[in-house]
């Protein structure tokens, strides 16, 4: 895999942004980004220029809207024209989801506990989901700084309670970004993993977050992979665990990519902490000495439904998560 990051949530004067789509892209390139989702609020007016920046900057811009109503944030990305969410009470969003997918688009939840009204009318999600296997991604790191964001971690709770029940919903980080200044925050990165003999296109990213090849970082790329019975696993994939494998161990290998956006964030030389979790709670930490980028663990794969990484240490002054992974799913 090749993995690129992206910015997944922004927004440009065609709704309540500062930046224009040329503007964000040159930031988004400053930013040692290679693409972003437009997401302005109920409309897609602001993409009519999306050919001709592409092709100054090099970003890949993925077509997207925020579905933005009285009971909750809806991203949708890829679709191809508007899918009109206006009709939809709080007991009938899967009516809307459903023209998402017809249109061949993702709906991702989006930063589900921010406050409400009468601070934010509708940024809390109090829509009815009777079916979890309708959304696609959860938005569950939000705005810059995102590890330190109190409504951040009941989001991060939600998608591992939904893990445990079974589902495969994708996790991605958003900065909701409406303009830039400087001494801004840092913001994460969601990096979406593109096949070696792919290009990076939009339908490609889009895909990434579909089958969960996803890892989210404010600094260096995050990876983990399983080894077993003689097969590989990255982000995203299923380990199948037929009868008689049961007491086996895995080999999980997990790696940081230091050079990712270089100059986007800084990381002051440190022992570095990684931590396993999966459905049964944290299955392993240990410590990476500076200078080093790998670790790898034996871990029996007995009753486990997912894995996957978590990434601590020192950055931009506080002791926080600097980073996560996707999980890798067993079957």
């Amino acid at each position: 895999m090749n993995w690129y990051p992206f910015e997944l949530h922004t927004h440009t004067p065609h709704s309540d942004g500062r930046h224009t789509l040329a503007e964000m892209a040159r930031e988004a390139k400053r930013r040692g980004l290679d693409g972003l989702a437009l997401t302005d609020h109920n409309t897609i007016s602001g993409l009519t220029e999306r050919g001709v920046v592409e092709k100054e900057t090099g970003i890949v811009i993925i077509q997207g809207m925020e579905w933005t109503t009285f009971y909750g944030h809806m991203l949708t990305l890829g679709l191809k024209g508007y899918a009109d969410w206006r009709d939809l009470g709080p007991d009938d969003i899967h009516k809307g989801i459903e023209r998402v997918h017809k249109q061949g688009g993702l709906v991702g939840i989006a930063h589900p506990y921010a406050l409400g009204s009468p601070i934010c009318t509708g940024c809390h999600w109090d829509y009815h989901i009777s079916d979890w296997t309708d959304v696609d991604y959860m938005e569950v790191w939000h705005e810059t700084l995102p590890s330190i964001r109190m409504h951040n971690q009941p989001a991060l709770e939600l998608w591992e309670g939904l893990l445990n029940e079974g589902l495969r919903i994708c996790a991605t980080s958003g900065r909701d970004w409406h303009g830039s200044k400087a001494g801004d925050d840092p913001e994460a990165a969601t990096f979406l993993g593109i096949p070696n003999s792919e290009k990076l296109t939009e339908s490609g990213a889009i895909q990434a977050i579909r089958s969960g090849a996803v890892s989210i970082s404010m600094g260096p790329l995050l990876l983990c992979q399983i080894a077993i019975n003689g097969r590989q696993f990255g982000l995203g994939e299923t380990v199948p665990i037929r009868d008689g494998l049961e007491g086996l161990e895995a080999t999980v290998t997990v790696s940081l990519d230091f050079h990712v956006r270089h100059g986007a964030w800084t990381l002051e030389p440190q022992p570095l902490s990684i931590v396993l979790r999966s459905n049964l709670g944290n299955m392993g930490e240990a410590r990476l000495q500076p200078g080093e980028t790998e670790l790898t663990y034996a871990l029996p794969v007995k009753e486990l439904k997912w894995l996957r990484a978590d990434l601590f240490g020192v950055f931009h002054g506080v002791r926080t998560k600097i980073a996560f992974t996707n999980p890798i799913y067993f079957s």
